[in-house]
């Protein structure tokens, strides 16, 4: 049942490889609880109060309400899934309801440590620094995702009408404008790459030092270090993602026209990022209003 679920999640709802690795190891988890506190009592018959019992020892045992949710969010999707098979009767999970997560506001680079990271640091001269310089850029100037970095193939490029096509979430195509600055960059970094590094074929435009396509640990890596000298809670290539939103409705783009830059689903999504925003507006207030 959890395979064919897992497969029904990659073949129909086209969900990404590391959302249904998460719900394996969720569920491989759950089925080990049941095994060992139940008596190896199958899914199918495992009830409310088992879940519950499943929630509450994850709580005592000290994981967060987010990841908690996650998997009560993975239960919820695996049952309903049962139910259209017509595999259970009823949903154990109506009742079951999500835990009061704290909201959390995502961490960005200040713009003055990004112009200094992008602008003012030195990058040698070299394949490797080209290829580290075109990979903050694009982070930075299309806030695409890492997967959608490492996947990117050049066909996906018009320099010409600087637009990039990139397959995100659920093989969703979206289209991300970029600024003239960041062409001569590209331009620059393939130059080298065609020079001297073997093509293996793949049409990626970013690889290894030899042809092979980047890999996320790398990349990751090589962010994380030159984020170093910024003052950033967290430095990873999502927070970049999370910096080219904040910045982009700090200088007053329309909420809608950036979520379908970052392509979300919803609008809820795009939210988070005008933390930054509400906060000038409350000083704007304090200072102007004469009542504040």
């Amino acid at each position: 049942m959890v395979q064919s679920f897992l497969t029904y999640l990659q073949s129909e709802k086209r969900l990404s490889a590391n959302t249904i690795l998460a719900y394996e190891n969720d569920l491989t988890q759950f089925l080990g609880f049941l095994e060992t506190t139940f008596n190896a009592i199958a899914p199918e018959k495992a009830g409310y109060n088992e879940i519950r019992y499943w929630i509450v020892q994850l709580v005592e045992d000290g994981l967060g309400a987010t990841s908690v949710n996650r998997k009560i969010a993975c239960l919820r999707s695996f049952y309903k899934f049962l139910m259209r098979r017509g595999i259970v009767k009823s949903d154990p999970m109506i009742k079951v309801k999500p835990l009061k997560a704290p909201k959390r506001i995502p961490t960005f680079v200040k713009e003055a440590d990004m112009v200094r990271v992008l602008d003012n640091e030195v990058y040698a001269d070299t394949f490797d620094g080209r290829r580290t310089r075109l990979i903050l850029e694009l982070f930075y100037g299309t806030g695409m995702r890492l997967s959608e970095l490492i996947n990117l193939r050049e066909n996906q490029i018009d320099l010409i009408n600087r637009t990039i096509k990139v397959l995100g979430k659920r093989n969703k195509e979206r289209v991300i404008p970029f600024s003239l600055n960041l062409v001569s960059i590209i331009e620059d970094y393939k130059n080298v790459r065609n020079r001297e590094v073997e093509n293996k074929g793949h049409g990626l435009l970013l690889v290894t030092d030899s042809g092979e396509p980047c890999y996320p640990v790398m990349v990751y890596r090589i962010v994380k270090t030159r984020l170093q000298t910024t003052t950033a809670e967290r430095k990873s290539p999502h927070v970049l993602r999370h910096t080219y939103a904040t910045h982009l409705l700090n200088k007053g783009a329309e909420i809608n026209a950036v979520k379908d830059l970052l392509g979300h689903s919803s609008l809820a999504a795009t939210q988070v990022y005008t933390h930054n925003s509400i906060e000038k507006l409350k000083k704007a207030f304090d200072l102007a209003h004469p009542k504040a």
